[in-house]
C-alpha cells in the first residue's frame, strides 16, 4: 500500500525522488506563522499602496489602506497582485509546476482570474492571458516571441506561493519560479528576480531571517548574474527609493522592495509595517513594490506581526479575507511535505 501511494504522489511530485537539494530533516518545525506572513504580508502590503499607486506620498501624509485611488479600491481590497497571487497558489495546489500539468494549471487560474472582470490588470499580463493560447507551452511561447518589453514587475509581484510549495527543495522553488515567471514575463531578468526573491522567502519562512537574496546569489546564481543582482543589493541598502525611480520595471521593484527592508528600523511588527510604509512612500507602482516588500517581510516576521486591524479588513479576489490566504499557505506548505515524504518513501 505504501509503494501504491509512494507512485501516486510521484506523478504530483515531479522529479522529488530523483532530485532533492536542501531539504528539511523535521517538516513538523516549520513556522505555520511565517509561512501564513508569506502571503498575508503581501497582500497587506497590496492593499497598503493601492490608493497611492501612480503617485508619491508626501513625507506627512499618513499611510493607511483607505481604499480609492486610480481604480476605486475598496478599503484594505487588494488588487491583481494578490489575486494573481493566489491564481498561482491554487495551480501549485492542483499539480507541479514542474510538469506540463501543473505549469497548466497555473495558465488556467490566470484565465479564470482574468475572467473574473479584475478592476486592474497589467497591459502586458492582459496580452498574454488573452492572446497566449490554452496551454501554459503557448502562452510561454507567445510571451517570448510577441512581447517587446517582458521586464515588468507582473511576475515578481505574484512569486511567494512558489516558496511555500517547494519548503523542501531549493532547486525545485528556483526552477518553478522561472518557468511560472515565464509564463507572461520572457526577460531574464523577470526570471531571475523571481528565483532570487522566492529563494529569499523560503529561506525567511525556514530560518528566519533575510540572508536568502545573498545566500541565493552565492548558490544559484552565475558569476555575471552575481555581480549584476549583487551590486544593486548593496546600492539598494545605502541608496533612496529616488535612484529607483523605474519600479514598474522589475529590477527597480527588487531595489525598492529591499531599501524598504534593509532601512526601516525594529523588529516583528514595527518593522513590517516600517517596511511597507516605505515601500509606499517610495511612490510609482506602489501597490507592487509593497506587495512583492510584504512577501518577504512577511515570511520573515509572521502574519501575527501584520498589524491586527490591517488583517481584520483584509479582502479580495476570489472573495476571500486574511484567513482565506492562511488556509492557502497552509495547503501549499502541507503540499511540499507530502511532496517530501513521498520522496523519501520512494527512495
Amino acid at each position: 500500500m505504501a509503494g501504491s501511494r509512494a507512485a501516486r504522489g510521484t506523478a504530483e511530485c515531479a522529479g522529488s525522488v530523483w532530485l532533492r537539494v536542501n531539504t528539511i530533516e523535521h517538516l513538523e518545525s516549520i513556522d505555520l506563522d511565517r509561512a501564513r506572513g508569506a502571503l498575508i504580508g503581501a497582500a497587506a502590503g497590496d492593499a497598503l499602496g493601492a490608493p497611492y499607486e501612480f503617485t508619491r506620498p508626501g513625507s506627512d501624509a499618513e499611510i493607511i489602506p483607505k481604499g480609492g485611488g486610480a481604480f476605486g479600491w475598496e478599503p484594505s481590497e487588494w488588487t491583481d497582485d494578490t489575486a494573481m497571487t493566489v491564481a498561482v497558489a491554487r495551480g501549485l495546489l492542483a499539480a507541479d509546476a514542474l510538469t506540463d500539468h501543473g505549469l497548466n494549471a497555473v495558465a488556467q487560474e490566470f484565465r479564470v482570474w482574468l475572467s473574473s472582470g479584475p478592476k486592474d490588470v497589467g497591459r502586458q499580463t492582459k496580452v498574454v492571458i488573452l492572446h497566449g493560447g490554452s496551454t501554459a507551452q503557448s502562452m510561454t511561447e507567445f510571451a517570448r516571441t510577441k512581447v517587446d518589453r517582458g521586464a515588468g514587475n507582473g511576475s515578481l509581484m505574484r512569486t511567494a506561493p512558489v516558496a511555500l510549495r517547494y519548503l523542501t527543495d531549493a532547486v525545485h522553488c528556483v526552477s518553478a519560479a522561472m518557468q511560472i515567471s515565464d509564463l507572461t514575463h520572457p526577460d531574464p531578468h523577470a526570471a531571475q528576480a523571481c528565483a532570487m526573491w522566492s529563494y529569499a522567502i523560503r529561506h525567511a519562512v525556514l530560518l528566519g531571517d533575510f540572508n536568502g537574496p545573498h545566500q541565493y546569489l552565492d548558490e544559484f546564481a552565475t558569476p555575471s548574474e552575481r555581480g549584476f543582482w549583487g551590486e544593486l543589493l548593496r546600492r539598494a541598502e545605502h541608496a533612496g527609493p529616488t535612484d529607483f525611480r523605474n519600479n514598474g520595471w522589475v529590477v527597480d521593484a527588487v531595489a525598492t522592495a529591499w531599501w524598504a527592508i534593509t532601512n526601516a528600523p525594529g523588529v516583528h511588527e514595527q518593522h513590517l509595517a516600517g517596511v511597507l510604509e516605505r515601500a509606499v512612500r517610495a511612490g510609482g507602482d506602489t501597490d507592487t513594490t509593497a506587495a512583492i516588500a510584504g512577501a518577504l517581510v512577511g515570511a520573515r516576521w509572521g502574519a501575527e506581526a501584520v498589524p491586527a486591524q490591517w488583517k481584520v479588513d483584509l479582502h479580495g479576489y476570489p472573495g476571500i479575507d486574511a484567513n482565506g490566504l492562511a488556509e492557502l499557505a497552509d495547503s501549499l506548505v502541507e503540499k511540499s511535505q507530502v511532496c517530501e515524504r513521498v520522496s523519501r518513501s520512494g527512495t
